[in-house]
């Protein structure tokens, strides 16, 4: 590839470890599928789907690789529309339309294993990682690091896993499960991000090329996995529901490693007066006002803004109280939450759903309602957002609750719903002018600048549009699977199938 910027997504090629990796592959009957498969599965040959069929979800067997898509039919084992779930304004008290993929229905139950995927694949077929000599570092605040552990049990490598020590029990249980060879607990909550990439360097300096990190807060291929993948799966599912006077209004995420969020660049693209909206926790509003602090949204990372966030093409930025997302995650998950919602007139089916969202899940769905009513959205206007993961991750934390605030009743449910949710207000958020997008390109400067590494030169090209439209390109991608469709072709699988 030949363009402006080829430099900063070129691959250092080692012939001698791709052997070996192919080898290794073939072995563990190791087949990648392609960014174009996971974005359409319709794609993927009918003798690998007919062997993934009988497989379960979550089971460690490289063919669930696979099944990283929105597209997984979880009554079939094979593939369908996007997963998508509506909560209804019934719930949300506006009336705009308010839609969520479903991140559970990916293995290890996050969405997170595509940008695991995204960051790992290109370095592995390039033989930029060894998989039979180094081990992979997984810098997270939660479920990336659930993903690229999977990705490394299915290659028989050894992961480590780095996240905060305030994470939920379920995290930490889940990685020992699996076998992740160090986990790493540093200091602090979800928002202590810096302690991270602290520990990140003193690997480096203590282990040297025997490690590799994929860091999702500075590699493109995680942006760009989402871009790709969930972007076109908005789209889908949008066309799905439609009628024709709907507008794709808009794309809600949090910033979390700013990889979730890039899918806001194809949904522009889909409809240029889309807005992305970019979501945090008040408790640590860094880029409502430059705040920082310690909260309860696990998952979504903060104190600094991402290598990878394209902050020119973000629209607004709401801070969510993460004691409104507690309160509404109880209101989701106790007896006595879904009776009050359905004597309220609430579906059994909608009820069901609810736990599909997990902590993050309900911070994007309150982003959501308060972007709605600043915007004075009506029905015509759908928004679309991750629900990254299920309420199964995190039921320690209801536990808490539960020991913490009592056992829960209808009359505290029918509080939380209409003061949390129905009656969350414009409060602590922010349209953004051009200079408030500037102002956050200039912020990376302190995180990536002066402490991991990057050049004046390098955050000088992120403010240049024709950066962010090299780096998400359909040549770029297609590259890609090149790569991968020529590693396949080495290792022969596909033909004993």
């Amino acid at each position: 590839m030949s363009s402006k910027y080829a430099k900063r997504f070129a691959l250092k090629f080692n012939q001698d470890v791709i052997k070996k990796t192919v080898k290794r592959c073939r072995e563990k009957n190791i087949l990648i599928p392609t960014f174009a498969q996971m974005k359409n599965p319709s794609l993927i040959p009918d003798k690998v789907k007919k062997k993934l069929q009988p497989l379960g979800l979550w089971d460690v067997n490289p063919l669930n690789l696979f099944r990283i898509t929105w597209h997984n039919d979880v009554k079939s084992g094979l593939f369908g529309g996007a997963n998508v779930v509506e909560i209804p304004s019934q719930i949300t008290g506006v009336k705009a339309r308010i839609f969520g993929l479903v991140g559970k229905y990916f293995p290890t139950g996050a969405h997170k294993v595509g940008a695991a995927f995204g960051c790992l694949v290109p370095r592995l077929v390039s033989g930029e990682f060894d998989p039979t000599t180094q081990k992979a570092v997984w810098p997270s605040t939660g479920n990336y690091c659930r993903g690229g552990a999977y990705d490394c049990a299915l290659l028989d490598t050894p992961a480590i896993a780095i996240l905060p020590q305030e994470m939920s029990k379920e995290r930490f249980d889940w990685l020992k499960e699996i076998g992740t060879s160090e986990i790493f607990a540093t200091p602090g909550c979800e928002s202590n991000v810096k302690e991270i990439y602290d520990k990140c360097w003193s690997l480096i300096k203590e282990r040297g090329d025997k490690i590799v990190i994929f860091n999702q807060f500075a590699e493109f291929g995680n942006a760009m996995w989402h871009y790709h993948v969930t972007g076109s799966a908005v789209e889908e599912a949008f066309k799905a529901v439609k009628g024709p006077h709907s507008r794709l209004s808009g794309w809600v995420s949090s910033t979390g490693s700013a990889g979730t969020i890039a899918a806001g660049d194809y949904v522009k693209k889909v409809n240029p007066h889309a807005r992305t909206i970019a979501s945090e926790a008040l408790q640590c509003p860094t880029l409502l006002n430059c705040g920082f602090g310690g909260h309860r949204i696990e998952g979504i990372g903060d104190k600094h803004v991402p290598w990878v966030h394209n902050v020119r093409t973000t629209d607004a930025v709401v801070a969510v109280d993460d004691e409104n997302c507690m309160r509404i995650f109880r209101l989701f998950n106790e007896a006595d939450g879904h009776a009050t919602l359905r004597e309220a007139g609430v579906s059994a089916e909608v009820i069901e759903k609810l736990p599909l969202l997990g902590i993050s899940s309900i911070s994007n769905l309150l982003t959501a309602v308060k972007t709605a009513k600043f915007f004075e959205l009506d029905e015509n206007d759908f928004l679309f957002m991750p629900f990254t993961d299920g309420a199964d991750l995190y039921f320690s934390r209801l536990h808490e609750l539960r020991q913490q605030l009592g056992a829960y009743s209808k009359a505290q449910a029918k509080i939380d719903w209409e003061r949390y949710l129905l009656g969350e207000g414009t409060q602590n958020m922010m349209e953004l002018t051009y200079h408030d997008r500037k102002r956050l390109h200039h912020f990376k400067y302190y995180t990536w600048v002066e402490q991991q590494g990057k050049t004046y030169e390098e955050i000088n090209e992120l403010w240049d549009p024709e950066f962010w439209e090299e780096a998400f390109s359909t040549e770029q991608v297609n590259y890609w699977d090149k790569l991968i469709e020529d590693f396949n072709s080495q290792t022969k699988l596909l033909d004993t199938f």
